[in-house]
């Protein structure tokens, strides 16, 4: 009881100070002035009721279908170390969860479950809600957590992103292991920051099926900055990384956008990417035929004598 009281005075002597030190500090604020949460209270987060649980499940379909195989994968990896696993919407609810019979009991007790709500008006700073608010990976360790009852409690949470580049969810490792330390957490960070980011990549390629990937050069090498472009080169999707590092938005996307612009290759007069474009269409059919100039007339449909006029005006003998 001693630990939980000195705990709720250093939460109200540094939310109260005049300047927030951190981002956690900054948290502890806005569960005491937005929220008006007090550390000292005891709560378990919201639960949905049935008939809600299911229809967040069902406007979040996407996003599990495409993140079901990796919580498997990230659960063999950190499940036997007593950590459990949380995948949750955009609003902080728990929509799927990996953890082990034996540690079941405790995460129900402390609430991470199915259908509950961990946002930081729920529940305080933590590790999904602060994620969610603050828009990046964050990791909560102890007695950062707001709430008194949640400082035996680590977690790891990085957000998830559409299609769009918008939130649309967050993955969340959690443990209640007293042995764990900065650096366990930090292993922990990178690891569920990977596997959301996977999942990201599963939803930007299922949402644009049957499209070309393109990889956009940045200053970190990320291997997140995708395009999405068409048989026509024009831009279908960009990630959020590609967004930020090409300066995209919904409006220059749906505006039709070459990638070669984008991407600032070298460009020529309407006429020269008209040759280019015929440049490419005559070498496609020749690889296509192993270089057999007939069969590629053939499927271009023009006779072999044009197709040998195209081919050196084009300089491609």
């Amino acid at each position: 009881m001693h630990e939980y009281s000195a705990h709720a005075d250093q939460v109200y002597a540094s939310a109260q100070s005049a300047a927030a030190s951190s981002s956690v500090v900054a948290s502890w604020r806005r569960c005491m002035t937005m929220h008006r949460l007090a550390p000292e209270e005891k709560r378990l987060p919201m639960r949905l009721t049935g008939q809600e649980f299911a229809a967040a499940m069902e406007r979040s379909e996407r996003l599990i279908a495409e993140a079901s195989n990796e919580l498997d994968r990230l659960f063999l990896t950190v499940g036997k170390a007593g950590c459990c696993l949380l995948l949750t919407d955009r609003d902080g609810i728990a929509l799927e969860r990996r953890g082990a019979v034996g540690d079941d009991k405790e995460f129900h007790d402390l609430g991470l479950w199915t259908g509950t709500i961990w946002t930081e008006a729920s529940m305080g700073t933590n590790g999904i809600g602060t994620a969610l608010a603050d828009d990046r990976a964050v990791a909560i360790f102890r007695d950062q957590h707001f709430l008194c009852a949640n400082i035996d409690l680590s977690c790891t949470t990085a957000p998830i992103r559409d299609h769009r580049g918008q939130l649309a969810g967050a993955l969340d490792i959690s443990t209640c292991r007293d042995d764990v330390n900065d650096v366990t957490l930090a292993i922990l960070s990178q690891t569920v920051r990977d596997a959301a980011l996977r999942i990201e990549l599963n939803l930007f390629r299922s949402a644009f099926a049957g499209a070309r990937f393109v990889m956009v050069p940045t200053d970190t090498a990320s291997t997140s900055a995708l395009l999405a472009v068409d048989r026509n080169d024009l831009v279908l999707g960009a990630t959020k990384a590609a967004r930020l590092a090409l300066k995209l938005d919904d409006h220059r996307i749906a505006a039709g956008i070459p990638a070669s612009d984008v991407l600032r290759e070298q460009q020529g007069g309407v006429g020269e990417d008209l040759q280019e474009a015929e440049r490419a269409a005559l070498l496609r059919a020749l690889s296509r035929a192993d270089g057999n100039v007939s069969q590629a007339a053939m499927a271009l449909g023009m006779s072999r004598s044009t197709l040998h006029r195209k081919m050196k005006r084009l300089n491609l003998h």
